[in-house]
């Protein structure tokens, strides 16, 4: 099985609890899981370092504790779009850097799950597409959809786009980032006919989010088991 990529409808749809929740779950199963967020913007200075604070939450889950610039090689003060970002610090993304940080951390681990940053068309650079990143890495991908209006369209979009890539689409999931979006069964009933992708599951509404919670409600074993979805020639 491939090791993952976790990518979102947009962003704010919980992409990094997800992949804490994933390594949280995989590692209460004895396997030594590592994470990585590759760029990352909205950062701050910490000891003379530009650190963001999914990037560190990431960090400190993992089973072996990594250096920080492993986990976040590219952070950016702005939060913008990372090519902009990028641009306007005159900080040049390279797939080479990402791809020896990956390889650091899946030495002796058993999974990596790697974060991605907004939704799957966000350009990681100029020139470098989100694909061109999970390519490289030889990376599963999964579909984070945050249950709210206007959903549906996102969701079928993104999963086009992944189909398109024909890199591997390990499944998709549900998370409820609105309180009181009502037809969340509905939507998920629809997507689940329509996403030729396995699907996760669904996490509910949390007041307090926790790795541990959200992990017990991921469908792991659909992971384990099924074959990633291509789409067809």
């Amino acid at each position: 099985m491939h090791n993952l990529f976790i990518t979102g409808t947009d962003t704010g749809v919980g992409k990094t609890w997800i992949t804490l929740g994933l390594m949280t779950r995989w590692q209460s199963a004895g396997l030594a899981v590592n994470g990585m967020k590759p760029v990352a913007s909205g950062s701050e200075w910490k000891g003379g370092q530009l650190r963001n604070a999914d990037a560190e939450q990431i960090m400190n889950r993992c089973s072996r504790p990594p250096a920080y610039q492993q986990v976040n090689p590219y952070a950016f003060e702005q939060p913008i779009a990372p090519h902009i970002a990028a641009r306007n610090e005159q900080v040049k993304v390279e797939l080479d850097v990402l791809a020896a940080s990956y390889n650091s951390l899946a030495d002796g681990a058993d999974k990596v799950i790697v974060e991605g940053v907004g939704g799957w068309r966000v350009p990681l650079a100029d020139g470098i597409q989100t694909e061109d990143l999970v390519r490289r890495l030889d990376l599963a991908v999964v579909l984070v959809v945050g249950l709210r209006l206007g959903c549906i369209n996102h969701a079928l979009l993104t999963a086009e786009s992944i189909l398109a890539s024909k890199l591997p689409f390990a499944g998709w999931l549900g998370n409820a980032i609105c309180r009181d979006y009502a037809e969340q069964q509905a939507t998920l009933a629809y997507l689940c006919g329509e996403i030729p992708a396995p699907f996760l599951g669904n996490i509910p509404w949390l007041e307090q989010l926790e790795a541990d919670a959200i992990g017990a409600a991921l469908g792991i074993e659909r992971l384990d088991l099924a074959r990633p979805a291509r789409r067809h020639a």
